[in-house]
């Protein structure tokens, strides 16, 4: 009887696998990558065109040995690795290692782990993709010579082991320029006034919001301007001008894919980047469900498409119309046909079947696995539903030469919202839909509401956002966003605060070393044309041996220029004037993993160290004593006092040393310009120009 043997990634597929496929086929799992270039040199031949080194990875040699076992009693082998670049790579380097050439070889991909998915997989079998292939060998490789080229460097220069990477450091690099944006920012003072109208007969007043006057729409930017229209405003007529009634729909959800589930499980759930992704990688390999076995439940995680199977659809639009109705089903769009090869099978991320609910699967997974197939069953399902539909009322009012504006909404078919919600859909809410007014329905004024408010500066960014900023820049790919973070901030160059990333001091030295040797490396432009040139690869269009040659010999030739104009400012020992308690000598700053600290020169034999604390030569604004550059136990910058913890003064901006002649609060530096610490005074005064 005929023996086939089925090659996947990971052992949690094995089980689930084997039970789809029956009693002759030998399921068996690779553990991921069993070839990789040698940690120990840069993996490839300058002078033989760019040629790769493999070897088999350390710890793969028994897997390696039970595969070729199981190679030699079976008829066909089919390779049945992940359906994208990666995986394919790990293909041609199983059919390398285990010398498939004379067996009869199948390439398999498929999108979720089902039985029709599996079955439809083996009858399209086909030959490995090598345009796929040598896109994830040019990626590795351009990975390695930043990676290996660059980061010794670094070492060098900050004298600790830190490291670059491709897409690393331009994503270290934006968290910095947010930063600094941040930073330089003036916030501007500004008005918002409300009015609140009686209508006879109605319990609650309209609250009408300010707009502007007759030449249109106007910003009230100072207390006097604000005092001056409320004057205007003191005995005022208020009448309905114009009544507008009219419909507004609200478009379905696109289903997720990589970047928008790893945003929306940020901020609908918490969770890093990181857990979204395992937790996404045991949905697809498979729980064990009660009653059902061990099921895929979800369809591959990393993918860019918003694409969804015509199987999908059509099970989609039946559960629709039988839970919640035929006029809830979304009403089918023309749509385009796609030639492409099977390895397109990367459709968004779905529930593998729609029927299975989150409800009949909780008492089946963790509570993280739960709440993350819940997001994607319902926003899934929601993109299959029809648009919501809002019945809107606009009301503008005169007040003199003066315009205030009312909105308000109501649902008149929730649609999607059935199933699906997002935070924008909970906005204006509050505004109640008026029963009845026109234009001459009687206004009374009964009160106002001013309030101050000042300019916001940026926001931090979050994981959900930085990611959403890679993928509009076109750096990395849906696989990379996850491990990207994940590696600034085990280098400790960012640390994350209640969802917000900073930049540490250890952050900007390499960002500002970077920038300063390799511009393009850190250039978002530059690496956004590598991904496309990957992608190109992918497609056939560009030989990979191309990509290789043309970058690597510009990073050689900065790399040797770095070299000479480090070894020009080699950092040395800085001495202090703090003398080591233990020996008498004079400390000196070093450099660690959370930046600079005091240590005593005469180690191995004194290993007395000490918080380094960098002197501002500004005066604490409470005590009168020195401001020092201080850091949290994340590493983020701020300046305290040295005289903590009696004196608590702190700030995260630096101390102008100067107090505001307005309100006696002390001044701090933004950009070139130094405003008030007091938020709610807001005055500026341009910097001396030295």
């Amino acid at each position: 009887m005929a023996k086939y043997l089925v090659i996947v990634e990971s052992p949690a597929k094995v089980k689930t696998i084997k039970k789809f496929l029956g009693k002759n086929y030998e399921v068996v799992a690779s553990n991921g990558h069993v070839r990789d270039m040698p940690k120990s040199q840069l993996g490839f031949d300058v002078e033989n065109n760019y040629e790769p080194k493999y070897i088999t990875i350390r710890g793969k040699g028994d897997i390696l040995a039970k595969l070729r076992k199981e190679v030699k009693k079976a008829d066909k082998v089919y390779l049945a690795t992940d359906p994208d670049r990666e995986g394919e790579a790990i293909s041609w380097h199983l059919s390398q290692a285990l010398k498939l050439e004379n067996k009869k070889v199948y390439r398999i991909s498929f999108n979720e782990i089902t039985k029709s998915a599996v079955k439809a997989s083996l009858k399209q079998a086909r030959e490995i993709d090598m345009n796929l292939v040598n896109a994830q060998q040019a990626r590795r490789m351009l990975d390695r010579m930043v990676g290996y080229r660059i980061s010794p460097l670094l070492w060098a220069k900050v004298k600790r082991g830190l490291s670059a990477g491709r897409v690393q450091s331009v994503a270290l690099r934006i968290i910095c320029d947010r930063e600094d944006e941040i930073n330089a920012f003036i916030p501007e003072e500004y008005w918002t006034l409300d009015v609140d109208l009686q209508i006879p007969g109605e319990k609650k007043p309209l609250v009408a919001k300010f707009y502007g006057d007759e030449n249109g729409k106007r910003t009230i930017r100072s207390k006097e301007e604000m005092d001056g229209i409320l004057a205007e405003l003191k005995d005022a007529d208020y009448q309905v001008l114009e009544v507008k009634k009219g419909e507004r729909t609200k478009k379905a959800p696109l289903p997720f894919t990589t970047s928008t589930l790893q945003q929306e499980a940020s901020k609908v759930l918490n969770f890093s980047t990181q857990k979204t992704m395992r937790l996404a990688q045991q949905l697809y390999e498979g729980v064990d469900v009660k009653g059902s076995g061990t099921v895929g439940l979800i369809t591959y995680l990393r993918t860019d498409s918003t694409r969804i199977s015509e199987e999908a659809q059509n099970a989609a639009a039946e559960y629709i119309s039988a839970t919640f109705g035929e006029e809830y089903k979304a009403v089918s769009e023309a749509k385009k046909t796609n030639s492409n090869k099977i390895q397109d099978a990367h459709e968004a991320i779905r529930p593998s079947d729609i029927t299975r609910t989150p409800a009949k699967v909780k008492d089946s997974l963790s509570r993280d696995q739960f709440r993350l197939y819940q997001l994607i069953w319902n926003r899934f399902t929601a993109s299959r539903m029809n648009s919501a539909k809002y019945e809107t009322t606009s009301v503008k009012i005169g007040a003199g030469t003066y315009r205030f504006n009312v909105s308000a909404s109501k649902v008149v078919f929730d649609g999607f919202m059935t199933v699906y919600t997002s935070d924008d859909d909970e906005k204006g809410k509050e505004n109640v839909l008026l029963r009845s007014i026109d234009k001459d329905t009687p206004l009374v004024w009964e009160s106002f509401d001013e309030k101050q408010h000042f300019t916001q500066p940026p926001a931090h960014y979050t994981e959900a956002s930085l990611v959403k900023t890679l993928e509009e820049l076109g750096i990395g790919r849906p696989s990379t966003y996850a491990p990207t973070i994940t590696t600034i901030l085990a280098r400790r160059y960012v640390v994350k605060e209640n969802k917000n990333l900073y930049v540490t001091e250890l952050g900007e030295v390499v960002n500002d070393m970077m920038k300063e040797a390799f511009p393009s490396i850190v250039d978002d432009h530059f690496t956004a044309n590598m991904e496309s040139l990957l992608d190109s690869i992918e497609d056939g269009q560009v030989n990979w041996k191309t990509v290789v040659a043309n970058f690597y010999p510009d990073l050689d030739e900065a790399v040797n220029q770095a070299e000479k104009e480090l070894e020009k400012v080699q950092i040395q020992d800085e001495v202090t004037d703090v003398v080591c308690e233990q020996c008498g000598r004079n400390m000196v700053v070093k450099y660690g993993p959370h930046g600079k600290f005091l240590a005593c020169p005469g180690f191995p034999d004194c290993r007395n160290t000490k918080p380094y604390l960098e002197k501002t030569g500004i005066a604490c604004p409470l005590c009168g004593k020195e401001v020092v550059i201080k850091k949290t136990k994340k590493g983020r910058k701020y300046y305290g006092c040295e005289n903590n913890p009696e004196c608590e003064f702190m700030s995260w901006q630096k101390p102008a040393g100067i107090n505001c002649e307005k309100c006696g609060s002390f001044m701090v530096e933004k950009g070139n310009k130094i405003v008030c610490s007091n938020t709610q005074c807001g005055h500026v005064i341009e910097k001396e120009k030295k």
